[in-house]
């Protein structure tokens, strides 16, 4: 069964700066703290990374997947699909940058199923950290490109 989850968080930066960061997927290493290495194996027709590979690791362990970007909400927002993946089978998500009174909202949804059966509390776990992760880290660097 597909696990689905969305979180929101308040970044004190523009919508088209927070989508410049999220965008900047060549980058993700110097920010995100799971992800150790970023791979470009396509770029789209404007340069932009299409199909990368991504080596993270969390919870001891790592993993490599790929994923598929989608640009048509660009600059509101930013989708992704996973083309190949050694623990999911399914890992697709997206942001949606939004003006706030204060900034912009980020809307994060992620759509995740892994290849081996896992209790759910652990399931729940796991995506609860990675998405307050992502959007924890995508407000901080948003916010001191500032």
């Amino acid at each position: 069964m597909t696990d689905q989850t969305t979180e929101r968080i308040l970044v004190e930066a523009s919508p088209s700066e927070v989508y410049e960061v999220a965008a900047d997927i060549e980058r993700y290493p110097e920010w995100v703290a799971d992800i150790k290495t970023v791979t470009v194996a396509e770029r789209d027709g404007l340069g932009r990374p299409k199909l990368v590979t991504f080596r993270t690791a969390a919870f001891g362990r790592s993993t490599t997947y790929t994923l598929e970007y989608d640009y048509r909400a660009a600059p509101q927002g930013l989708a992704w699909r996973l083309v190949e993946g050694d623990l999911t089978t399914i890992l697709d998500g997206s942001y949606a940058f939004a003006v706030a009174q204060e900034g912009t909202e980020v809307t994060y949804h992620l759509e995740a199923e892994l290849r081996v059966p896992i209790p759910g509390f652990v399931k729940t776990r796991a995506q609860s950290r990675i998405q307050s992760t992502a959007l924890r880290e995508l407000k901080a660097r948003a916010e001191s490109l500032r």
